[in-house]
């Protein structure tokens, strides 16, 4: 439903100033750039809860075991310290910095700040973990950002040496490229404006909703039952200007990304309970297993020093207490 055209200047009217920020980001969307500088409680914390537990038979049962990683690099080496010879390590080394594809567009989780032009969030900071361990400075990273639809394949073809973009790990993009374990869980929710008598996906039967294209959001859209319209976007801004303008009747995807987005807009909610299970992974091309070993013993650092929890707080805080940082499950 597009809305009458009052409305629809009601709605552009708080575009303008009320998601300023959301505004902000869409700026050069698709560039590259450097950067210088509480409903899912239960299922952010360990793997051994119950939604994880579910996906993992359903994924055994094919074949897949959607959470498990190759164990981590034992020992790690010093953070700056020489990597072993030959290694993936050794060649993001030798090179001077780490590329990695991030997101510039999820507010909290990979955004430009409008203010310094400085790329910020909670996968921007596992990044500059990353760059840490490698050299012993965080800032040795070269940011390439990207669109959701562009993940796979920058990590694939080696166009990035990683990627942290909120990736949902799947058993079918285990086939194209490799994951870390499980650095964060959520599920997918949905977000309406304030007013809507939406209180669930179903609830929007025959209505249109917005989802990035490539996502695990627009796959769930396409097969929900009863059937909603999806709509497919770039970038989950566009989802929000489009529910700010009436051109959609929700927005749908993790709820992590949907908290970012109503902290630009509070004129939206987020309404009914989480119908997916998605744990999030650093992915890598296939080949690069070292590499993958690497990232996952500098996220079991994260998870035993801390950091991961002082992390979590600096961008999530708001939102609830910190919960702890999921648990591993290694295989191979």
């Amino acid at each position: 439903m597009r809305g009458l055209p009052s409305q629809r200047k009601g709605r552009a009217a708080r575009w303008n100033t009320l998601a300023l920020v959301g505004l902000l980001l869409l700026a050069g969307c698709g560039g590259e750039g450097t950067s210088g500088g509480p409903a899912l409680s239960a299922q952010r914390g360990s793997a051994g809860s119950s939604p994880a537990a579910s996906a993992s038979a359903s994924a055994s049962a094919a074949g897949c075991d959607v959470l498990a990683s190759p164990h981590p690099m034992n020992p790690l080496p010093a953070a700056g310290a020489a990597m072993p010879s030959g290694s993936t390590m050794a060649r993001i080394q030798r090179r001077g910095r780490l590329i990695a594809g991030v997101d510039q567009n999820s507010y909290l989780w990979g955004y430009r700040d409008p203010g310094t032009g400085d790329l910020k969030g909670f996968d921007i900071d596992l990044v500059h973990e990353m760059a840490r361990a490698l050299f012993g400075d965080p800032d040795r990273v070269e940011f390439r950002t990207l669109n959701s639809a562009q993940r796979l394949t920058a990590a694939a073809d080696g166009t990035v040496d990683l990627v942290a973009h909120s990736v949902t790990i799947t058993c079918e993009r285990k086939q194209q490229v490799a994951f870390s374990a499980d650095y964060f869980h959520d599920g997918q929710r949905v977000l309406v404006n304030r007013g809507s008598t939406a209180r669930s996906l179903a609830a929007l039967a025959g209505r249109k909703v917005c989802a990035a294209k490539d996502t695990t959001s627009i796959a769930t859209l396409a097969a929900a039952r009863p059937k909603v319209v999806p709509v497919g976007v770039s970038d989950w801004t566009d989802c929000l200007v489009q529910l700010q303008l009436g051109e959609v009747d929700a927005v749908s995807t993790t709820e992590h990304i949907l908290q970012g987005l109503q902290a630009q807009d509070p004129e939206t909610m987020i309404v009914g309970p989480a119908f997916t299970f998605e744990p999030h992974g650093i992915i890598t091309a296939k080949r690069n297993t070292d590499l993958v070993r690497f990232v996952n013993a500098v996220l079991d650092r994260l998870r035993t020093d801390g950091t991961w929890e002082r992390i979590y707080a600096r961008w999530m805080g708001r939102f609830g207490p910190v919960p702890k940082p999921p648990t591993p499950r290694y295989a191979g």
